[in-house]
């Protein structure tokens, strides 16, 4: 993380972050606050985004339905295949297949 007011790197001192260059503090609640935010924010933005998602014809474990969203990640090793995970069209199950 790096200080808004000067660029340098915050290091953590009890439960705040400071700045050794200019003394900026920052609280690490208001942090946690900030990150549960944005990770809220993303989970919304890939819900309304999903029907951009590439589809293809798996069935789903929970309802049986034969279509899905999928995405690729690399969840292990830069040397193991990716993960693909599966989002159900239907009824929005997900799961893997590594």
């Amino acid at each position: 993380m790096f200080c808004p007011e000067c660029g340098s790197l915050l290091y953590p001192k009890g439960k705040e972050m400071v700045c050794r260059r200019c003394g900026y503090k920052k609280t690490k609640e208001i942090e946690r606050i900030i990150v549960s935010k944005r990770r809220d924010l993303d989970s919304a933005i890939i819900e309304e985004d999903m029907q951009l998602l590439p589809k293809t014809n798996v069935v789903c474990p929970k309802c049986g339905h034969n279509e899905a969203y999928w995405i690729l990640r690399q969840t292990r090793a830069a040397d193991e295949p990716e993960t693909r995970i599966y989002t159900c069209t239907k009824c929005g199950y997900r799961w893997r297949e590594y």
